[in-house]
């Protein structure tokens, strides 16, 4: 395997023309290769000249009136759509509101009021860290004790894992769907339903999912589930995430924080809270409406070039990564700390080694943009709609480089 086979790839590549489409970086910034995009996706073009038409036409030009000529729909059209492109969720159940966290927290919260009888809040020891802390948090609140899985950071949460951990006394489960550390792909359906057969609800975490790999929320019965929307969805540094709250669970959601734009009718300014009918009880505060366009943007964006496409190309650049790790990292002394079948792998590769802090920042300073996950976790995040084949196969050769030297000295 050379560069030509590299740019041939990318030649027969049928989303390469959506690399044009979003703003690069400038020579100055010394980027060979962005392999970051599953921590944060780069800026559409699109995004830009919509905030500015936002700021120009609707913010300048309409003032206060934007807030009932459309703005205060957006949080649910806009769910709605990432519904549609990439859930697998008919209308109605997933609104963009605030950060992953505080989505988390909600839906937690709403998750555990649904078996108020039960005392078990069971996840994953290797899960991400605020995932973890959310799950403390609302077991210490509520009186609850949380049960770990002690998953196998190189690859992930089992369906046998979670079988042996849920019990009678269960409430809810927390899971991602995509691991952060391994990339590891969760079986949803088979979690989902093997949850449902004890008695608890689920809740997923879709951050490393959405936009990469398609999910079926509503044909596999899921319950809630929370996503950023800066990854994949390349929407910007903190933009909003979104919740999904499953039709049948929408009466009985309970507002964890209860705000204005949750309430049955915001502008009548009652003293008491009385919740909106529907997933607009979700809601808190006001909605984030800058953030909110970039959302709009990266989803169109995933609209028009298909989840299912996405989803192959993603699958393409990690076995191409994959096997140039195989020739030329693993015998310089790197690991592969992901899973090799590929239908079990999202949309990143984690590349193992001691010194991985160090390569990490020789590699970012050599121009190849990566992240270090503690404790030796070098993560080649591939963003279907802005990495080529090319980028990827020189990134490659420089990390080969940086470890030969290591080696060598």
């Amino acid at each position: 395997m050379d560069i030509a086979d590299a740019r041939a790839l990318d030649d027969r590549d049928p989303l390469a023309g959506f690399r044009r489409r979003f703003i690069a970086p400038g020579e100055h910034d010394r980027v060979v290769a962005y392999l970051d995009g599953n921590s944060l996706g780069r800026p559409p073009l699109a995004t830009r000249d919509r905030l500015i038409e936002l700021i120009d036409e609707q913010w300048a030009g309409r003032l206060i009136r934007s807030w009932s000529e459309g703005w205060l729909e957006l949080p649910a059209q806009i769910g709605d759509r990432l519904a549609a492109a990439v859930l697998g969720a008919a209308p109605g159940q997933t609104i963009v509101a605030d950060s992953t966290t505080v989505c988390l927290y909600k839906t937690l919260r709403a998750a555990a009021a649904l078996r108020p009888d039960r005392t078990e809040i069971v996840t994953d020891r290797h899960n991400f860290p605020t995932d973890s802390y959310v799950v403390d948090g609302v077991a210490t609140e509520l009186g609850m004790t949380v049960r770990w899985i002690d998953s196998d950071p190189a690859s992930g949460v089992t369906v046998e894992q979670v079988a042996e951990t849920l019990g009678d006394r269960t409430a809810v489960l927390l899971l991602s769907h995509v691991a952060y550390r391994s990339a590891y792909l969760a079986d949803m359906a088979a979690i989902t339903a093997l949850t449902h057969r004890h008695g608890a609800v689920v809740v997923w975490d879709l951050c490393h999912s959405v936009g990469s790999v398609p999910v079926e929320l509503d044909a596999c019965g899921v319950d809630f589930a929370v996503g950023c929307t800066y990854k994949f969805l390349n929407a910007g540094p903190g933009a909003p995430a979104f919740l999904y709250v499953r039709a049948e669970h929408q009466d009985d959601f309970a507002a964890a924080i209860p705000g204005w734009m949750g309430h049955d009718d915001p502008f009548a300014m009652e003293k008491a809270y009385r919740p909106a009918a529907g997933i607009k009880r979700a809601l808190s505060g006001t909605p984030p409406v800058t953030g909110l366009i970039g959302v709009e943007q990266g989803v169109a964006l995933v609209e028009q070039a298909g989840i299912d496409r996405i989803r192959t190309k993603a699958v393409e650049l990690t076995e191409f990564v994959t096997a140039l790790v195989d020739v030329w990292l693993v015998p310089l002394g790197a690991g592969y700390g992901s899973p090799r079948d590929p239908r079990l792998r999202g949309g990143h590769v984690t590349v193992t080694h001691p010194d991985a802090a160090r390569i990490s920042t020789t590699l970012i300073e050599r121009g190849v943009i990566v992240d270090h996950r503690p404790p030796g976790g070098i993560r080649i995040g591939l963003s279907p709609l802005t990495t080529s084949f090319a980028e990827t196969y020189s990134a490659m050769e420089i990390f080969r480089d940086i470890l030969d030297g290591a080696t060598a000295g």
